[in-house]
């Protein structure tokens, strides 16, 4: 059992430090911006509740964040009241928001001169894998510390793999979801394909994602689509954020990104349609606009 703090609380941080508490058998104290929301999680797995990220990270061996940018990132580690404050000397901050590699090396520097490990270590698998405790792990860090996080890690994890030095796990989530950008456009257009040529997409899927076209997202996502409904994952504002940093990132390492450009972009127009919080599978509805 380790001491551990989880800073934010959103629809991933939650179930992610339920899991530190309940199945890893960590002691957790938590922080949130909205304070509300920390106090529920206490009542509902019990644990300790911080007024600030500095007061959450102080004396814990441990400290796991999952906000929503670089920004907030910078706020609840070097910002007044932020943990890097009070972390204790050989303790270990575990970064899981999806932010940019350059935020992450910065914070890595800051945490070296703290005398204190960092990884970052952004996932994927969404609320779901959240939820289930499934989630994939990409992470950037030493050796070291990446050996000494990893059992704790492990707790809402289902994979845990070391990218690199610190960058490494949000560049490999980068292209995690430019993968994912290119496969949600083929399964919406061939979808609407579909039902424009009269066929039960139903059966299609069946035979097809048993063969070289199938993904997971074809496995989860095809039945909510075919049904028009767009609330079961990853919101369009999160993905169109995701993908400005890969772009981002692609203009500074020479990258060459056509089809995830050109997919931000029909995020956008699915944005305008009022889909900012529909998930990212609602590509389809823009084709059937």
């Amino acid at each position: 059992m380790a001491k551990v703090a989880f800073l934010g609380l959103g629809v991933m941080g939650y179930p992610m430090a339920g899991h530190l508490k309940n199945k890893g058998g960590h002691e957790v104290t938590v922080y949130n911006r909205t304070a509300e929301k920390a106090a529920k999680w206490v009542e509902e797995h019990g644990g300790g509740l911080a007024s600030t990220p500095a007061a959450a990270a102080e004396g814990q061996d441990f400290v796991f964040s999952c906000v929503g940018n670089d920004d907030d990132l910078r706020s609840v580690t070097l910002g007044e009241d932020g943990a890097f404050a009070t972390m204790k000397k050989g303790a270990v901050f575990i970064d899981n928001t999806t932010a940019s590699a350059e935020v992450a090396r910065e914070l890595d520097a800051a945490a070296k001169a703290g005398g204190f490990g960092f990884l970052d270590a952004p996932v994927s698998g969404g609320q779901a894998g959240a939820e289930n405790g499934v989630l994939t792990v990409m992470v950037g860090g030493e050796q070291a510390t990446f050996d000494k996080a990893k059992p704790v890690i492990d707790a809402y994890a289902r994979m845990v793999g070391l990218m690199g030095p610190a960058g490494a796990g949000q560049l490999t989530k980068m292209i995690n979801q430019i993968c994912i950008a290119g496969l949600v456009q083929g399964l919406a257009e061939g979808i609407h394909f579909g039902k424009k040529a009269g066929l039960d997409i139903d059966n299609v899927i069946d035979v097809i994602s048993k063969g070289a076209a199938g993904s997971w997202q074809m496995e989860n996502r095809h039945k909510t689509m075919n049904a028009g409904k767009y609330d079961f994952g990853f919101a369009v504002d999160w993905m169109r954020k995701d993908l400005g940093i890969c772009l981002a990132e692609a203009d500074r390492n020479g990258a060459k990104l056509p089809v995830t450009a050109l997919v931000d972009q029909f995020y956008k127009d699915v944005q305008a349609m009022g889909g900012r919080r529909w998930d990212t599978s609602s590509l389809l509805a823009r084709l059937e606009k």
